[in-house]
């Protein structure tokens, strides 16, 4: 799945998928240029507590 997929899926902003890739280990794999999740990886991730929540994120 491509990065703006596992946005619409998690309801999130794209910029989020990358932010949460930097800081937040979000499990993701880079293909050339591109992003690219498993969708059953990114579940258990946010079930495993690993999304923050909107209070913690941080955009730059």
């Amino acid at each position: 799945m491509s990065a703006d997929v596992i946005a619409e899926h998690l309801g999130v902003t794209k910029d989020s998928i990358y932010v949460w890739i930097a800081n937040r280990e979000m499990p993701a794999h880079r293909v050339g240029r591109l992003w690219k999740f498993q969708i059953t990886e990114v579940d258990a991730w946010v079930r495993g507590a690993g999304a923050p929540d909107a209070a913690d994120e941080k955009l730059d």
